[in-house]
């Protein structure tokens, strides 16, 4: 379950800034998002506003439209990593790099057997990491300070 219900729609927000090299209007972001029907218009601009708050994005107004990008600090947030190993067994072993003194627990993401490392805070941060592979043996290593529940379900996004 999400801690912040809001939580989910700040991800979309920064995963879709990260993966663009130019800004995205507001009405972009919006129209991908109020499109698929995931939240409405007046929650989608507080967390627009949120993350700007925290830094994770920036908006500057060109021609009367507003163009967001991803900061450092949002693309720091927002860790999506994933490896291709030739065989062996998935975890951290195996290419994810996770905290040595997390606690393992066992669970499945798309149908598959899943490793949930969950970290212990250090320096006021907790970072959790989910790992999995598929079938194709792609190994995908989430990471960030996310509860279980919310890297699985992100987990169970990725395609």
């Amino acid at each position: 379950m999400l801690q912040d219900p809001l939580t989910l729609y700040k991800l979309i927000v920064l995963y879709m800034l990260n993966r663009v090299n130019f800004p995205l209007t507001n009405a972009q972001v919006s129209d991908f998002i109020l499109d698929r029907e995931y939240t409405n218009y007046l929650t989608l601009q507080q967390v627009i506003n949120e993350l700007t708050d925290t830094r994770m994005i920036t908006s500057q107004t060109i021609h009367n439209r507003t163009h967001l990008s991803i900061t450092q600090d949002g693309r720091e947030t927002l860790r999506f990593q994933c490896y291709l190993r030739p065989s062996g067994e998935v975890g951290a072993a195996h290419g994810a790099a996770v905290n040595a003194s997390s606690t393992l627990h066992k669970t499945t993401v798309q149908g598959y057997d899943a490793d949930f490392y969950e970290g212990k805070p250090s320096h006021g941060y907790l970072i959790n990491d989910l790992v999995w592979e598929n079938e194709q043996g792609t190994l995908f290593h989430l990471s960030g300070d996310l509860d279980q529940a919310t890297l699985e379900r992100i987990g169970e996004s990725v395609a």
